[in-house]
């Protein structure tokens, strides 16, 4: 498999996961559950481990993508400006969940909750970042997402080939 392959494949695991654990922590809160705080925690440690090859292999990919007709050296900037911001989000994020995992093992109460909650409000901020990474890297090849793009307005279109 291919550094594009890499990178088309595994780059929805850390947006979802990160994206899901938030609402998993919440109910982990509303029901009192340690193992659901644990299982939101081990989530973002997974999303964590697999942003490393996500971004490692955003480079190849970029190389590839850029000689394609009709993708845009300006969003494929954007991307990757973004993806760094929400890699590095997401690794300390990971971090905390890791640490909050090994802290919750260790029946150390007082610190397990403190980074719990230090875990989930990062996982907002993470999200958040790897959400608009990952609408960026559509927006690459999808030109029917951009929004003002004139190659997607109808009207614009038509005038287009009348010229």
């Amino acid at each position: 498999m291919d550094p594009v392959h890499v990178h088309l494949f595994l780059n929805h695991f850390p947006v979802i996961c990160s994206v899901l654990a938030v609402p998993l922590f919440v109910y982990a809160y509303l029901r009192k559950s340690d193992a659901l705080k644990e299982l939101a925690l081990l989530v973002l440690v997974f999303a964590a481990a697999v942003t490393i090859p996500v971004y490692l292999s955003g480079e190849p990919a970029e190389e590839v993508v850029e000689k394609l007709a009709g993708v845009s050296h300006d969003l494929i900037e954007q991307h990757e400006d973004a993806a760094y911001f929400a890699m590095i989000s997401m690794m300390i994020t990971g971090a905390i969940s890791l640490i909050g995992l090994i802290t919750m093992f260790l029946k150390k109460t007082g610190a397990a909750k403190f980074l719990v909650l230090i875990a989930l409000l990062s996982a907002v901020g993470s999200a958040g970042l790897m959400l608009r990474t990952s609408n960026l890297g559509g927006q690459i090849r999808h030109s029917e997402i951009r929004t003002g793009d004139p190659g997607t307005q109808p009207g614009e279109r038509q005038k287009d080939d009348q010229r």
